[in-house]
């Protein structure tokens, strides 16, 4: 099970160093849009659009980036000084209760809406906006899963933790 662990948290890793870039390519083309707009008085939806394209993919395609690292934001009272042991019953707890429960309702809500944007070719109301929102529609399955496989690995090591068999990863120390 490690393996199945190891695999999805490289998974995670290799996806959030790739996309991560996105931030600094979204900075680029909002600087870009502003010299367009106010310096040569040119507009384009296409490219605004653009930076809302890149948002959401980033901010949903990352999401599972942020639960391996530890660096979603949460109220922390006591799981900070808690023992390992009790940090691994909270993330178990929280995987089967919470995080698998709303990666289900997720996908079965998304599935049908995905489905018949991807049916229509959905694209932007506006004309020189960019003609495909049902491949940023797809982005929510894809974050579900992602989520859930995340889910997944923390449940794992998780188990590992509480029989004695993994030593609890160092938390970032970068809380939010």
């Amino acid at each position: 099970m490690k393996q199945v662990a190891d695999a999805i948290d490289g998974l995670n890793e290799r996806i959030g160093r790739v996309l991560s870039w996105l931030a600094v390519l979204m900075v680029l083309t909002q600087f870009v849009v502003v010299v367009m707009r106010y310096v040569f008085g040119i507009g384009s939806i296409w490219t605004q659009e653009s930076i809302v394209y890149m948002h959401a993919s980033m901010f949903m395609l990352l999401a599972g980036y942020t639960l391996l690292h530890n660096a979603h934001v949460r109220v922390d009272v006591i799981y900070r000084e808690a023992s390992p042991r009790f940090k691994a019953s909270v993330d178990l707890a929280g995987v089967l209760l919470l995080l698998w429960p709303v990666c289900y309702l997720i996908l079965t809500v998304a599935w049908p809406y995905v489905r018949s944007s991807w049916l229509v070719h959905e694209g932007s109301k506006e004309t020189s906006g960019i003609q495909a929102v049902f491949l940023l529609k797809s982005v929510i399955p894809v974050f579900a899963v992602l989520l859930a496989l995340q889910g997944l690995s923390t449940l794992i090591h998780s188990l590992r933790v509480l029989r004695g068999l993994e030593l609890p990863a160092e938390e970032d120390e970068q809380h939010i």
